[in-house]
Order: C-alpha cells, then structure tokens, then sequence
C-alpha cells in the first residue's frame, strides 16, 4: 500500500453525529443501513445533534494522531441502501472521529453489560462500543448513549 492509497474498506456503516462519527458492523441483514437512516432521521427531527451519511455497507478506516477516522468508500459515497426502496442518494461526509463503535447480532451483548464489553480498540485506538444483541433495536441504546452519561447509581 502506498502512502496515497487508502486503507481497504471494511463492511461497516457510519454516520456522523455531531462532530464525531457513530461506526456500524455487523454480519449482512443485520440492520447497518437501517441502523444509519435511523440516526439520520433522528438528526432530522432534533432528538440527536445533525446528522450526516458518512458511509453504507463499507468504509475506510485509519487511526490518526490518536484518533480513529472513518471514510466513506470512494465508490459508495453518499449512497444508503433502503429496504424495500433500494439504493437512495443522500449528501455525506468525507471524514469524521469515530466516537462509537455498535456491533449489531453481538453475542456479549446484555442487559447489564460488563464494563469491557463497553469499549473495543480499532486500528490501536480505544473506542466507546454498544454491543447490541440479535433482534433488538439499536436506535435507543445509540440514542441513550449520545444523551445520557452513565450513573454510578443503581
């Protein structure tokens, strides 16, 4: 690989909120581009801050300067697939900080989860991470996390 040449792609979605980006794996039909129009929608309507498409279905990753960046995959940029629709043009991103990592169908994911499973390192970068179980919906867990700070309070 070449120092012009992007890092290759990974099948992961990835939405920017705010300033930062929410990455989404899982295996396919597991709701990653679901998961990403729900989150713009979300945006749209004020429940989370703006939003924006950074990539759907894969992406490119790269740790910099401590940080992990995602790009959309050059030939895929600004393109979501919509169940039921097929594949819909929408404006994008060209880069953010990933802020959080959701793994969809993740076998760790529980009611309580412990605090490991909270975090995951991606390219020697530490990440907050939402392990989200089979058959759940992501939207509220990613929506909790982006408005709520944890309590040490039970």
């Amino acid at each position: 690989m070449t120092a012009h040449e992007p890092n290759p792609t990974i099948h992961a979605s990835a939405v920017r909120v705010g300033e930062r980006a929410v990455l989404i794996r899982g295996p396919s039909g597991s709701g990653k581009s679901r998961l990403a129009l729900e989150l713009i929608l979300a945006g749209r309507a004020g429940v989370i801050a703006q939003t924006e498409l950074i990539g759907d279905d894969r992406v490119h990753l790269s740790a910099e300067g401590g940080a992990l960046i995602v790009r959309p995959a050059a030939n895929l940029a600004g393109l979501l697939e919509v169940h039921g629709l097929g594949i819909r043009r929408l404006p994008y991103a060209s880069a953010a900080e990933v802020g959080m990592v959701v793994d969809l169908d993740a076998e760790d994911a529980a009611r309580m989860p412990a605090p490991a499973s909270l975090e995951i390192v991606l390219n020697g970068v530490k990440c907050a991470r939402i392990p989200v179980g089979k058959g759940f919906s992501a939207l509220p867990l990613v929506t909790a996390m982006l408005v709520t700070r944890p309590s040490a309070v039970l």
